[in-house]
């Protein structure tokens, strides 16, 4: 999709007045993320598996175990966002990756405003979609979370391993996330993501 038309969707989701100064389209960094928020603890829950659903991963990797999958992002992609359940680092992951199946694609847009980071998500749509499809998931376009800019401490583009375009947002309250875009994609987008945030 051409970059503008996420310009316009995302023009469409600011308040009056709100200038957006930056956008990329872009997926959260591959790795250790930062453990979901609270949530009402469950009446009975599975015991405790750790080298036996590491084990479980490896030979069986459809069949899927929490901290089996931890340990595999650990190993192969290292660490991609840190902070304490409740955080903003973990709030903004669970906005992005809501608990149960999506079947469906969607695209990831953070913007930059004078007063806020916004990430947004297009509409949903099936793999092999058309193009009427793909501009009905454009318009469907909404903000999942946000924070004030005062609630961002730093934001910087950088390598991760073999991936030299890894943007690293940190806020106030210690938590990071990381996110990028595939290696064949310019990173100007998420640099600009980083010096709309640390002007």
């Amino acid at each position: 999709m051409d970059e503008s038309r996420y310009r316009e969707a995302i023009g469409r989701l600011v308040e009056p007045g709100e200038r957006v100064l930056a956008q990329a389209k872009t997926d959260v960094g591959g790795g250790l993320t930062p453990p979901p928020p609270p949530e009402p603890a469950p009446a009975a829950g599975p015991g405790r598996r750790t080298v036996g659903s590491v084990l479980l991963n490896v030979l069986l990797p459809l069949a899927t175990w929490e901290r089996g999958d931890r340990f595999v992002d650990l190993v192969g992609w290292g660490i991609a966002g840190r902070g304490a359940p409740g955080s903003a680092a973990s709030r903004l992951h669970r906005a992005l990756n809501p608990p149960g199946p999506d079947l469906k694609v969607r695209e990831t847009l953070l913007a930059v405003t004078d007063r806020r980071l916004l990430v947004c998500r297009t509409g949903g749509v099936t793999l092999l979609a058309g193009r009427e499809a793909e501009e009905r998931a454009l318009a469907e376009t909404e903000v999942i979370w946000s924070a004030s800019r005062a609630d961002v401490a730093s934001a910087r583009v950088g390598w991760h391993r073999l991936n030299p375009k890894r943007l690293r947002i940190d806020f106030t309250d210690g938590s990071w996330l990381a996110f990028t875009v595939p290696i064949a994609e310019s990173g100007a987008p998420l640099r600009a993501v980083a010096a709309a945030l640390a002007a």
